[in-house]
């Protein structure tokens, strides 16, 4: 299941989040032009990090310049978990048992998430079923000879356990029901590969998110080797309370986390809400999610099989500065 091809290098797009005016401008930043009506390099390829739906104001276009390059094979993609929330959410329930008439309930709280990507899409019922049955076709991780491409996290005991059971790194219509089921092998495995790993709060504590939204848990590092304290692993734009940040992780807490070594191949994620000069996390994984919708930056990496991750193969648009809204 390991892709080979041959290509001079890829670049890497994180969490586009319906921004298109900034990934038109990032494509071209990175040597892309349209032609044929698709954006595409004579010798490199494009790989999106998951994410292209929701709180933007293109997700439609966004989602038909990303479909058009992967079809064309100027580009591959992984999905993210808000493209699995939006395909969970317009798919009705086959177990009415459960009190849900679609997989991802209709509450007030998932609308909001995907209102933009509803909103943009519901006008256009035949581009929105043909994108949905897109998402359900998007491999879920993939793999290359050098290197390794997930939405969250890469946990390698988890992967190999799907590759047993399904023999492929997508999702299909068993994988889709089952992991609305809480606990599942496959409740597990999208939660992991497409949230990452995350910790509970100690004594029951609630934190409020730069979103709005009460949270009982926080994003972690799963490349913190030998962590002791929650201030170790925390990984998220909203900072732990100060007195939680300095208590010592617990014999479960460690045993909740993984670890992706150094020595592992090199690593391209998104998901996370980084802030500041895009970076490597560790020689070897780099995010790609600076908050692009939130005025932060669209990121791409570009990759030539380099040993070690080097800050200055990061290309962005900064956002505030250089795109006007809408973005």
């Amino acid at each position: 299941m390991i892709v080979r091809e041959s290509v001079e290098g890829y670049d890497l797009i994180g969490d586009v989040h319906g921004c298109g005016v900034s990934l038109r401008m990032l494509l071209s930043r990175l040597g892309y032009s349209k032609r044929n009506g698709v954006y595409q390099h004579p010798r490199r390829k494009v790989i999106f990090i998951g994410d292209l739906v929701d709180r933007g104001p293109y997700v439609r276009e966004v989602l038909e310049m990303a479909h058009d390059m992967v079809q064309a094979g100027y580009a591959h993609i992984v999905m993210g978990n808000h493209e699995f929330n939006l395909l969970s959410y317009c798919t009705p329930s086959r177990n009415i048992s459960d009190g849900k008439s679609y997989l991802r309930a209709h509450t007030q709280r998932h609308r909001r998430i995907l209102q933009e990507s509803l909103q943009q899409l519901d006008p256009y019922p035949t581009d929105k079923s043909a994108y949905l049955d897109w998402i359900k076709q998007m491999p879920l991780f993939l793999e290359f000879e050098q290197f390794r491409v997930v939405h969250a996290c890469w946990h390698q005991e988890l992967i190999d356990e799907f590759k047993v059971r399904y023999d492929d790194n997508r999702m299909n219509d068993e994988i889709l029901h089952r992991a609305a089921v809480p606990d599942s092998f496959e409740w597990v495995f999208m939660d992991r590969i497409l949230r990452g790993t995350h910790l509970r709060l100690p004594n029951d504590e609630v934190m409020i998110s730069r979103d709005g939204f009460k949270r009982k848990f926080f994003r972690t590092k799963f490349w913190a080797n030998q962590p002791s304290r929650y201030i170790d692993v925390v990984f998220q734009p909203d900072p732990l309370p100060e007195h939680v940040a300095r208590m010592p992780l617990t014999e479960q807490n460690k045993r909740d986390l993984i670890y992706y070594g150094r020595g592992e191949k090199t690593l391209f994620i998104g998901h996370y809400w980084c802030e500041g000069e895009p970076k490597p996390l560790t020689p070897n994984i780099a995010c790609l999610d600076y908050s692009a919708v939130k005025y932060g930056k669209l990121v791409a990496y570009r990759y030539d099989f380099e040993a070690q991750l080097s800050a200055d193969k990061f290309i962005w648009v900064d956002v505030s500065a250089e795109v006007r809204s809408p973005i």
